[in-house]
């Protein structure tokens, strides 16, 4: 849980033949990470035509189905090989060609989507000439006396419009309404055309346009419209029955497909990073569980019968930063995962954070943000919101959980710290006591991390850091030292003595590592150990002192509450009610917020960064995608 599993590296050679085989093994094998480790004698890359050709046919097949529709789901038959390169520039061939019949079934389809869609329009503009009961192809002769404009206005400019346009001769005549337009024609005389145009931009005039297929008379244009409307549903139809045809013909061709795509898909993906060779020769490069190379053995042979040769080695101290990263994690500490990851990926072999940083997260969001009510809402807010929020509500729950807990601890629900009696102690009568306890759980959580950052130090092989570092032991030393001598003169113990000796012995040594270090000049080699060296403790003594938030924030918790009750009280018995719920709401929302943020930043910055290189690289096993 701490640590990632042990990985060993594995290099497969094969023949060139049974490459996608091998890889189709290895992906049923499910724990295999591709990556490269094959010698430089082995530079030639034998899957990448293969990779080329899958891609293809992949890229047919997902677009056949999703012109198909949902397709049932399907179970590799056992002991299924997975097709050669000719199999899939063979599978390209036929998939080009159904993909040609149902492109133009498909297009077929469009055309008459498009062709409703018009009819639509058409009817939609016919509903509302319909009022009209005239003859559009004689209203609208272009080379008739009159001038007609038809469309919509607003119902506040039609008086208006209407004297302005008799004064050219222009009658209008209103005939449908929608909303706050209305439908209206104006007629006039054509040499007052442009003038009638002028004063109708003024006023919001939309022009309805009259296609030529309705400019006739309107029950004509109706009678029309139902006989196209049969003639599309009639093409629909035969359409329809075509593709159900193709569909028929081509399925049990296109399940192959699938299958076949499936069986593919292995070597295709490992292709990219793992596959090199020469000649008929292959090699399948990369990571397993150091636990499993003996089932990986049992597996090859009873597939290839010792057509095959397995190599399996450590990976050293100097390839420790390329090995992916294998954690196992049990289902209850997953939500807290993407929080670990967000900040970086641990190292193979350095310690995982996880299970820590959840149980200090929600120590300090509950220690920081304790009450009953207000970790009520939050629990109960998380649980109601759990199909949305996925695994990240149970955080929520988490938090709300120990929000409660500290609230019985300090006594206080929705604010108020007179309705129960402390369990522990109230923040607002004892802020020394808080803040001395928020210092030393700080002073402790910088000692784990002093002591975790060494052990991935050792583990590393940089013992040198490990021992005489800042970070190291040697940093550790001054620290503890360092903080018995700030506990001496704050009378809690009396080792000033041996305390401030174990700190200076510390700070020498982290000096002298420094000064060895350095490359450079004397006095530039002087000036970097002085700086560097003076900047240990001032880090050190600020990170310890950032843990004086937790007790500020506990307090402030109190005060804003306090802050609400004091403006709720100088009002009526309504707005007293109505202040008491609106504050805490802000509470919750605002204070729950930024103390998620603050314990979030204390783990990270004065945690993860201690000892947490957060640059490694990810297990990702090669897996048959897409089939149950």
């Amino acid at each position: 849980m701490f640590r990632a599993e042990p990985l060993v590296k594995i290099r497969l050679l094969i023949l060139a033949s049974e490459a996608a085989d091998a890889a189709l093994e290895l992906a049923r094998f499910g724990i295999y990470s591709p990556a490269q480790h094959a010698p430089a004698a082995l530079a030639e890359s034998p899957a990448e035509a293969y990779r080329d050709a899958w891609l293809d046919a992949e890229s047919r097949v997902s677009k056949l189905v999703e012109h198909c529709g949902k397709l049932p789901e399907f179970t590799l038959p056992e002991g299924a090989a997975a097709p050669t390169l000719a199999d899939l520039d063979e599978l390209n061939i036929w998939l080009k060609g159904v993909w040609g019949a149902c492109l133009a079934a498909h297009e077929g389809e469009s055309r008459i989507r498009e062709e409703v869609l018009h009819l639509d329009a058409l009817e939609e503009t016919l509903g509302k000439l319909e009022r009209l009961n005239v003859d559009l192809a004689h209203l609208l002769r272009p080379d008739g006396l009159l001038s007609v404009n038809i469309g919509s206005m607003p119902a506040a400019s039609v008086r208006r419009v209407g004297e302005a346009l008799s004064m050219t001769g222009s009658l209008v005549s209103t005939f449908d309404s929608s909303g706050d337009q209305v439908y209206a024609v104006i007629a006039g005389p054509r040499e007052h055309q442009e003038e009638v145009r002028g004063l109708l931009s003024t006023a919001g005039w939309r022009e309805l346009p009259v296609p030529q297929e309705l400019r006739t008379h309107p029950q004509a244009a109706r009678a029309w419209l139902a006989e196209e409307r049969k003639r599309v549903e009639e093409r629909n139809g035969a359409e329809c029955a075509a593709m159900d045809v193709l569909r028929g013909q081509y399925r049990s061709g296109l399940d192959e497909a699938r299958l076949r795509v499936a069986l593919g898909r292995p070597l295709a993906e490992a292709a990219v990073s793992g596959v090199r060779g020469r000649g008929a020769l292959a090699s399948l490069s990369g990571w397993i569980p150091r636990r499993l190379q003996g089932e990986l053995k049992d597996v090859m042979e009873a597939r290839f019968h010792g057509r095959y040769w397995l190599d399996v080695e450590e990976p050293t101290t100097q390839e420790a930063h390329k090995v992916p990263s294998l954690v196992e994690y049990p289902t209850w500490l997953m939500p807290f995962v993407p929080l670990v990851k967000s900040y970086g990926v641990p190292r193979y072999g350095e310690f995982d954070p996880t299970l820590p940083f959840a149980f200090t997260y929600l120590l300090l969001f509950g220690a920081m943000f304790g009450d009953i009510g207000h970790g009520a809402v939050i629990l109960v807010l998380a649980t109601a919101l759990f199909k949305r929020l996925g695994k990240a509500a149970w955080i929520g729950i988490a938090a709300g959980a120990v929000s409660m807990l500290f609230g019985l601890l300090y006594g206080s629900i929705f604010g108020y710290e007179d309705v129960i009696h402390p369990v522990w102690m109230s923040p607002l009568h004892h802020p020394n006591k808080m803040l001395i306890l928020a210092v030393s759980f700080g002073v402790g959580f910088i000692i784990l991390t002093l002591l975790v950052n060494t052990r991935n130090r050792l583990i590393a092989g940089h013992t040198a850091e490990a021992l005489f570092d800042s970070t190291g032991l040697a940093g550790l030393l001054f620290y503890l030292g360092a903080v018995g001598g700030v506990a001496s003169l704050a009378g809690a113990v009396q080792l000033a003595g041996p305390s401030w000796i174990i700190a200076i012995l510390g700070l020498c040594i982290v000096a002298g590592f420094k000064w060895v270090e350095t490359h450079a000049g004397i006095g530039e080699r002087l000036l970097v150990t002085s700086i560097e060296t003076l900047e240990t403790g001032i880090n050190l003594f600020a990170n310890t002192l950032s843990f004086m938030r937790v007790a500020a924030f506990s307090l402030n918790h109190v005060a804003l509450a306090l802050a609400i009750f004091t403006l709720a009280n100088g009002l009526g018995t309504t707005g007293h009610w109505v202040t008491i719920v609106l504050g805490n709401v802000v509470i919750i929302v605002l204070e729950g917020g930024i103390v998620a943020i603050q314990a979030l930043r204390l783990m990270y910055y004065e945690g993860f960064s201690r000892f947490f290189s957060g640059d490694g690289t990810e297990f990702v096993p090669l897996k048959l995608a897409g089939v149950k």
